[in-house]
């Protein structure tokens, strides 16, 4: 029995968060100067190029039975007049079965059974033209993979793809899928249970899987449990992606406040305008409050204040991504500015203190550091540089 792990999706080779999607069928070339050819003349596959007339003339070839020379016997004594050339050269299993029939015998017989006359009926007439597919697309399914007739397996699963496929029938269709060897059909079937699993759990095709195949039912269930394990990580890593860029934000806006000034807080050499544009960094707001508070309370020294501790952090994720702290003038980032002296030496005793911890704490940062600059592709940015950017990954 074929198992559902021969048809379980794997990663992206470029992008793992991102699923692969099924590929679509083959259609006919779009750019053409006749409808039914192409560019260079040639018909286009989807398009038919006989004409109404001959088409009728095969419909009647079938209808009426004219010069059959083989039976098709089907269940409840039914018979169907075939061609044995059409049908040798459209199924090899059909090919092989007519030579071992009795040669002298001018009317040849093969037999059809174990699905409905009908369905026999539009399998035979599918070799003279492709008629009444819907009502019999399972049972169509089975007899072109068992008599090798590709064309129509094809046919079969697209129309299964295009509709025919639903909740209630997906558990068995899948099952078929994976008997009559169509990966497309089972791939689509298995993203359907996973997609839609509560669901087809109550169904009746999914109750009597579990009791005719229970190895089937475990490995989708094992494959719903991994399924929902890489959601879950996938949700995971697109938080911290929002983070990343949320702390990126936060480093531009810094730099904007002290290089350029925003609204009523800057560089004391800045001239403010009473008629601002807007401000288009979304951080800056909270920054300003953050920095007014820094700069006024009395418990400033690292871990005296929860807020200043915030502030601290910032200023040290600043000074780990800026490149030309020399001209830059964010605090701490220039030590040789005279005005923040003191911040420097309280700064020098909370890196002391870091140097006293474990060396967690410093690999941590370098892990932010990379998350933010790969998460954003920030070589070139107006702080960071594209050789600072190298550095952090030798």
């Amino acid at each position: 029995m074929c198992k559902v792990k021969n048809i379980r999706e794997r990663p992206a080779p470029v992008n793992k968060d991102v699923s692969p999607t099924v590929p679509p069928w083959p259609g006919p070339v779009t750019k053409s100067l006749h409808k039914g050819s192409s560019n260079d003349g040639s018909p286009q596959k989807g398009y038919s190029c006989v004409s109404t007339a001959t088409r009728d003339l095969w419909d009647r070839l079938f209808d009426e039975g004219y010069k059959a020379d083989v039976s098709v016997n089907t269940d409840d004594g039914g018979i169907i007049y075939a061609h044995a050339n059409i049908l040798g050269m459209a199924s090899p299993v059909i090919k092989g079965q007519l030579k071992q029939s009795n040669r002298f015998r001018r009317q040849r017989s093969i037999s059809i059974r174990g699905v409905p006359v009908d369905a026999v009926r539009v399998f035979i007439r599918f070799f003279y033209e492709m008629k009444e597919m819907e009502a019999f697309v399972v049972h169509l399914l089975v007899l072109a993979h068992v008599y090798v007739v590709p064309q129509l397996k094809q046919e079969c699963e697209k129309k299964l793809e295009h509709g025919l496929l639903t909740i209630d029938n997906v558990v068995d269709i899948f099952q078929l899928a994976l008997l009559c060897d169509a990966p497309r059909l089972s791939l689509i079937c298995h993203r359907m249970i996973l997609k839609n699993f509560k669901t087809v759990c109550t169904t009746r095709g999914w109750k009597t899987m579990k009791k005719s195949h229970p190895t089937l039912e475990k490995e989708l269930v094992e494959s719903m449990i991994e399924e929902d394990t890489r959601q879950k990580e996938r949700i995971k890593k697109i938080n911290e992606r929002k983070i990343y860029m949320l702390l990126y934000e936060a480093m531009e806006a810094l730099v904007h406040i002290y290089e350029d000034g925003c609204r009523t807080i800057g560089p004391s050499d800045k001239d403010f305008k009473e008629n601002q544009a807007p401000c288009k960094y979304v951080a800056c707001k909270g920054l300003e409050l953050l920095v007014r508070h820094f700069a006024g309370c009395k418990l400033r020294v690292p871990g005296g204040c929860i807020h200043c501790k915030r502030m601290w952090q910032l200023l040290e994720l600043h000074s780990r991504l800026c490149s030309d702290s020399h001209n830059c003038r964010v605090p701490l980032c220039r030590v040789g500015d005279a005005r923040v002296k003191l911040l420097v030496l309280a700064w020098r005793n909370f890196k002391e203190r870091i140097k006293k911890q474990s060396k967690k704490d410093e690999i941590r940062w370098k892990m932010l550091v990379k998350k933010i600059l790969t998460t954003k592709r920030i070589a070139g940015a107006p702080f960071v540089s594209s050789a600072f950017v190298s550095t952090l990954w030798q």
